[in-house]
């Protein structure tokens, strides 16, 4: 198989809430949008990925799945987002194997991992 592109997809419950979830208070740039104007599925950037918010759906978050996203500075992210209510699962804190991550929640209940490499990380410094 050779894959070309790829992108998550999330099915919210509200998509108008994840929208200004994902866009505003995250803000996550728009890639593109598509479908009817009072309902747009949105696909955002998502580093060198994709996540694309669309349709509509009761099922409860997955346990399993987690988003991760690398971010300069987990403290001031950590900050800034309980600031604009996000809920906190966890605090930031060095992991053993050497990142620092805080766990946050989608309005759904989505896991989303923001992590921080700190430098002399070997994910820094890789030799390949």
């Amino acid at each position: 198989m050779e894959v070309l592109s790829s992108r998550v997809l999330l099915r919210p419950k509200d998509l108008a809430r994840s929208l200004r979830f994902y866009g505003e208070t995250l803000g996550l740039a728009v890639y593109r949008e598509f479908g009817p104007v009072d309902q747009p599925g949105v696909v955002f950037f998502l580093g060198q990925g994709f996540l694309e918010l669309s349709g509509h759906s009761d099922d409860e978050a997955g346990p399993g799945l987690s988003l991760w996203l690398q971010v300069r500075d987990v403290a001031r992210e950590e900050k800034l987002l309980r600031e604009a209510g996000v809920t906190v699962v966890r605090e930031a804190r060095m992991e053993p194997w050497g990142l620092i991550e805080l766990w946050i929640e989608d309005p759904d209940g989505h896991r989303i991992v923001l992590v921080q490499v700190p430098s002399g990380h070997p994910l820094r410094r890789d030799p390949r």
